[in-house]
């Protein structure tokens, strides 16, 4: 597939959370959604990208966005990830890797020398049509919701 850029339609996704509830592309229709997603869960970026959005939760709900997280991890890893950080948003877990190649992010990467397929660290905005609005593909952890924010103040 070809890369997603902004101004394109956003891929539908559906996949089941950490609850075991299905969340689906379509129950967020008329609503910008935050969709982030990171490489494993209680690793220290996740961890800390997981927490920054908890912590602006509520600004992102005042300001219309739905927050949503994808990773490879297992619904119980994400119950257990949730859990653990108090963390209010679903988290699908993409065990396929269906959501992951239809968005692109699963690549190849390098880490010592040594290159593997895992998950690209990025965010979709999407607008309340199902357009990406933008792309984060650098993405600053500690300061997530910050990056977010800073996108629309321009």
């Amino acid at each position: 597939m070809a890369q997603l850029k902004e101004g394109m339609t956003a891929p539908p996704f559906e996949g089941m959370d950490q609850n075991g509830i299905v969340v689906k592309s379509s129950d967020f229709r008329g609503k910008k959604i935050v969709l982030y997603f990171y490489p494993k869960d209680s690793t220290p970026g996740c961890t800390a990208e997981a927490c920054n959005l908890r912590d602006n939760y509520n600004s992102l709900l005042k300001k219309g966005f739905a927050v949503i997280g994808i990773s490879m991890d297992s619904e119980k890893s994400h119950k257990n990830f949730a859990a653990k950080y108090s963390l209010p948003f679903p988290l699908i877990a993409d065990t396929t890797k269906k959501i992951l190649n239809d968005y692109g992010v699963w690549k190849e990467k390098s880490m010592y020398g040594k290159t593997f397929l895992g998950i690209a660290r990025t965010t979709f905005i999407i607008d309340e049509k199902g357009i990406i609005e933008k792309v984060i593909s650098k993405v600053e952890t500690k300061t997530h919701s910050e990056q977010i924010f800073g996108l629309y103040q321009k």
